[in-house]
This record gives structure tokens, sequence and C-alpha cells, in this order.
């Protein structure tokens, strides 16, 4: 099993800038991706970002450019630096380990973390 706990959600204003992290623990994989959902209240949960064993990385149309994944600890922390939020970037996020390459598609990743909450205010 694995275990993914994160942290760094909060209350910003727009334009201001967070920080998520989420630490993995437990069963390890040889080829991994490590990768961050949003969902926003009454909308679908949407991809935003994945960064593979590798270090390759894929992000959402709607964050590239403002949001950076990154990964540490042997790869087995990743973060999301976000920059100029915006309203619309309000949403639980979640992140997620796929035991396999990269993947923007949600229900290809096998664990997942219980989410923390983003609000940007206007």
């Amino acid at each position: 099993q694995v275990q993914l706990v994160e942290s760094g959600g909060g209350l910003v204003q727009a334009g201001g800038s967070l920080k998520l992290s989420c630490a993995a623990s437990g069963r390890t994989f040889s080829t991994y991706t490590m990768g961050w959902f949003r969902q926003a209240p009454g909308k679908e949960r949407e991809f935003v970002a994945a960064i593979s064993w590798r270090g390759s990385t894929s992000y959402a149309y709607s964050v590239k450019g403002r949001f950076t994944i990154s990964s540490a600890n042997a790869k087995t922390t990743v973060y999301l630096q976000i920059n100029s939020l915006k309203p619309e970037d309000t949403a639980v996020y979640h992140c997620a380990l796929r035991n396999g390459p990269l993947s923007t598609v949600a229900p290809r990743y096998d664990y997942w973390s219980q989410g923390t909450q983003v609000t940007v205010s206007s």
C-alpha cells in the first residue's frame, strides 16, 4: 500500500501564491508518476500536473506558466508551486500516484490523497 499525505492548502487572495506538498510512503515502484488533480464544487475532477520518475512533466493548459510541479527526497515528495492564483483555481487539490508512465487520466492513478482545500478570493 501507498500513503499520500499532502499539505499546504489555504485561503489566498487572487494573484498570490501557494506551495502544496505531497509525501509518499509505503510500497515503492521502479516506474511511477505522481500527479496533481483538482475538483471544484459541482465540477469533474480535472488534471493539473504530473511528474514521472524520470522527471518528465505534463501540465494542463489552464495552469501552464503559473503552476510548477517538482519532486524531492528521492522523488518520494512532490510539490506544486502555484503562482498568480485566480478565483477559478479554487478547488480541492489531490495528489495521486500511478504505477506507470505519465498520464493525465485520473482513473489510471492507483493511490490518492485525501485532498487539501485551496480557496482564492477575488
